[in-house]
C-alpha cells in the first residue's frame, strides 16, 4: 500500500478482523482464536435446515437363506485355497437373492445387485486374477451403479491384473487403467472389505484404502501388501543370483533359503490385518 499511495498502515487496520465485523461489514463473524472459530463455524452449519435426501428405496431386512458362520469353512485361513465368493456373497446379503450382471463374462469378477439390511448394493467380488474382459465387465458395472445412485460394496481376494505378452498386447493396461479410473470416479458411497488377499494393482481395482472408501474392513485371514511374500522373496533372491552369477559365483540353496526366510516372515507380519489396519 506505501508503495501504491504512499499511506502508511498495518496489516490489521487495512484488513484485520475488527475491521471487517465493525466498519466494513464485510465479514458476518469475529472469532477470537481457532477454537471460537470452529465453534461460530458449527453454529453456521446448524442453522443450515439441511435435509438430505434419501433417494434408495428400502425393503425390510431378511436373514439370509444359509448361515453366516458357513464362512469359517468356505473361507479358511488358507489364501492359496481357492473359494467361490458366490458363497460368501449368498451368507451376507439378504434372503441370499443376488441378480448376477453379466455371469457368462469375464467370470473371474463378480458383479450383481443384492440388499443388505434392506438397503439396494452393487456388489463386486473376485473368484481370481483379473482379465481384460473382467476388468471391463467391472467398469461397466460400476458406471451402471453411479447411474442408478447405488452403493457398491466391493470383496477383496485378488493377486493383481492379469501379466504376460499375450495379454499386454490384447491391452490389459488399457483395460486395467478404465476399471480404476471407473473406481476412482464413482460418485457413489463405496465400502470395500477384503476377505482374503489384497496384492498389487489389484488392490487399485477394488477399491483400496487409495480410493476413499467410506469404510474399509480387513477379515483376520486377510493379507494385504504390494506383492506376496514368497513372490517378493524369489524376485530378490533371482536379483542376487544374478549379482552372483556376474561375479563368476553361484547362490547356494542354504544362502537362497537364507535371504528369503527373513523376507518372507516381514510381509508375513506386516500383511496383517492387525498391522496394516492400525496404520
Amino acid at each position: 500500500v506505501k508503495a501504491a499511495t504512499g499511506e502508511q498502515v498495518s496489516a490489521e487496520d487495512l484488513g484485520g478482523a475488527d475491521l471487517h465485523c465493525r466498519k466494513s461489514g464485510v465479514t458476518d463473524h469475529y472469532a477470537l482464536d481457532d477454537n471460537h472459530a470452529l465453534h461460530l463455524a458449527r453454529k453456521v452449519v446448524r442453522s443450515l435446515n439441511l435435509q438430505k435426501k434419501v433417494d434408495v428405496t428400502i425393503e425390510p431386512s431378511e436373514e439370509p437363506l444359509f448361515p453366516a458362520d458357513e464362512i469359517y469353512g468356505i473361507v479358511g485361513d488358507q489364501l492359496k485355497r481357492n473359494f467361490d465368493v458366490k458363497e460368501v456373497i449368498a451368507r451376507i446379503v439378504d434372503g441370499s437373492r443376488f441378480d448376477e450382471f453379466k455371469a457368462l463374462y469375464g467370470d473371474t469378477l463378480v458383479t450383481g445387485f443384492a440388499r443388505i439390511f434392506g438397503y439396494p448394493v452393487g456388489i463386486i467380488g473376485n473368484n481370481g486374477v483379473l482379465f481384460s474382459e473382467s476388468a471391463k465387465k467391472g467398469t461397466h458395472f460400476i458406471q451402471l451403479c453411479c447411474q442408478r445412485n447405488i452403493p457398491i460394496v466391493f470383496l477383496q481376494n485378488i493377486t493383481g491384473f492379469m501379466v504376460g505378452r499375450e495379454y499386454e498386447a490384447g491391452g490389459i493396461a488399457k483395460d486395467g487403467a478404465k476399471m480404476v479410473t471407473a473406481v476412482a470416479c464413482a460418485s457413489v458411497p463405496k465400502i470395500t472389505v477384503i476377505i482374503g488377499g489384497s496384492y498389487g494393482a489389484g488392490n487399485y481395482g477394488m477399491c483400496g484404502r487409495a480410493y476413499s472408501p467410506r469404510f474399509l474392513y480387513m477379515w483376520p485371514n486377510a493379507r494385504i501388501s504390494v506383492m506376496g511374500g514368497e513372490q517378493a522373496a524369489t524376485v530378490l533372491a533371482t536379483i542376487a543370483k544374478d549379482q552372483k552369477a556376474r561375479e563368476g559365483k553361484q547362490l547356494s540353496e542354504a544362502d537362497e533359503a537364507a535371504l528369503k526366510e527373513p523376507i518372507i516372515r516381514r510381509f508375513e507380519e506386516e500383511g496383517n490385518p492387525y498391522y496394516s489396519s492400525a496404520r
